[in-house]
């Protein structure tokens, strides 16, 4: 990938965009953020975006239809489901993954080493094509 690489994130949690912001440009990377999935249509029409970490709820849908909608608009796109709602092992969660709707999870709350390796991972999965 040539230019900055830029990661959205969408969650209605300011403290929670501020945390993710911070932990992603250490790493070297842009972020655009978004409170709801209304707001996400007109970011990513503004900046394409190479991987998303959306929150599993959302004041106005649920994180997995914004997840299917973003990845019908950009197939390919990494998504990755951040939620205190589901686990890892949720069925639900592992259907997700199995469908490809979410490339991966972030159980809330996080440490800071689960945010970076799962950014890592993405990306370094994605450089293996």
């Amino acid at each position: 990938m040539s230019g900055a690489i830029t990661v959205l994130i969408v969650d209605d949690e300011p403290d929670m965009c501020w945390a993710l912001e911070r932990i992603i440009a250490r790493m070297g990377y842009q972020t655009v953020s978004a409170p709801s999935g209304h707001e996400v249509a007109q970011l990513v029409e503004r900046a394409p975006v190479e991987l998303a970490l959306v929150d599993a709820k959302l004041p106005d849908m649920e994180g997995i239809d914004l997840a299917r909608q973003l990845r019908q608009r950009q197939p390919g796109l990494p998504i990755v489901l951040v939620s205190g709602y589901f686990y890892e092992r949720d069925t639900r969660v592992q259907e997700w993954i199995r469908q490809g709707d979410i490339w991966g999870f972030i159980g809330k709350p996080f440490v800071l080493s689960q945010v970076r390796q799962a950014i890592e991972a993405v990306f370094a999965s994605r450089a293996t094509y």
